[in-house]
């Protein structure tokens, strides 16, 4: 039976309804992507610009952020003699989405906030990533970003599955830990902008040092920060063996897609 004009308005108002209803809404964040370490276990290579498959590591890392739809521009920090590489391998793989390279500091903090005062003050989050942990991809930085949106701050992560010891300084066992509620932690770590700006000045002002940026806005009393399991594959590259580990995983990823398909 054919609609009336009337019915067909309401059937494609309907329509853009349910559309918008499943249309996932992303707030302006920014990626600082950090790559201004020393690489010291790397046996005098600078892991960076190691290639995995062919492909250097930071390029695989700027990769998935410039393809997530979560992610409006990108910085690069990383070493002052580095810079005008770095610029050559955006401009060789296309990288439209970083808009600033620069130096970083010396340590990771002090790099993550170098890289923060060029986030533009329109930028409602921020999302740190190590640029060694060069297998994320863009679904794990979607999740991480939609439970910052939500929450105000979260970070990838993987639920820990091996018992977990704490040791004392002479590395005797001094207890064990619920591994429940153990957790690793990884990147990216998203954080609303004012909870950053807050959280990051607090600490230089105390001379307080972290190894991560989730530690900043803990710090100060932030308890919202959501861990979001992003599983094992997300590495850091850190050592050779690492290259070896990252290539497997590639490659084992790429075989059970075409298994998948083959099956199809």
């Amino acid at each position: 039976m054919r609609k009336t004009k009337a019915e067909n308005i309401a059937s494609a108002a309907a329509d853009v309804v349910r559309a918008a209803a499943g249309r996932k809404k992303y707030k302006r964040t920014t990626a600082v992507i950090l790559a201004a370490g020393n690489s010291c276990r790397m046996k005098g290579k600078d892991k960076q610009f190691l290639t995995v498959c062919g492909m250097p590591v930071l390029a695989r890392s700027i990769r998935a952020f410039e393809n997530s739809p979560c992610i409006k521009d990108i910085v690069v920090v990383t070493k002052e003699d580095k810079i005008r590489d770095v610029i050559t391998l955006c401009e060789k793989y296309g990288f439209k989405k970083v808009y600033a390279v620069v130096a970083g500091g010396e340590n990771r903090q002090t790099s993550a906030w170098l890289g923060f005062r060029q986030v533009s003050d329109k930028a409602e989050f921020v999302a740190f990533h190590d640029g060694a942990r060069c297998l994320v991809d863009p679904d794990d930085i979607e999740k991480v970003c939609l439970a910052a949106y939500e929450f105000g701050a979260a970070t990838a992560a993987t639920a820990a599955t091996d018992t977990v010891k704490k040791a004392n300084a002479s590395g005797f066992i001094e207890g064990s830990e619920d591994r429940n509620f153990v957790w690793l932690a990884q990147t990216p770590q998203v954080f609303g902008t004012n909870l950053y700006r807050a959280s990051g000045y607090t600490a230089r002002e105390a001379n307080f040092l972290a190894t991560d940026d989730c530690s900043l806005a803990e710090r100060i009393g932030f308890k919202g920060i959501k861990l979001v399991e992003t599983g094992k594959k997300n590495i850091k590259i850190t050592t050779p063996d690492d290259v070896f580990l990252a290539e497997a995983l590639i490659g084992a990823e790429k075989r059970a897609k075409e298994k998948e398909n083959a099956d199809r």
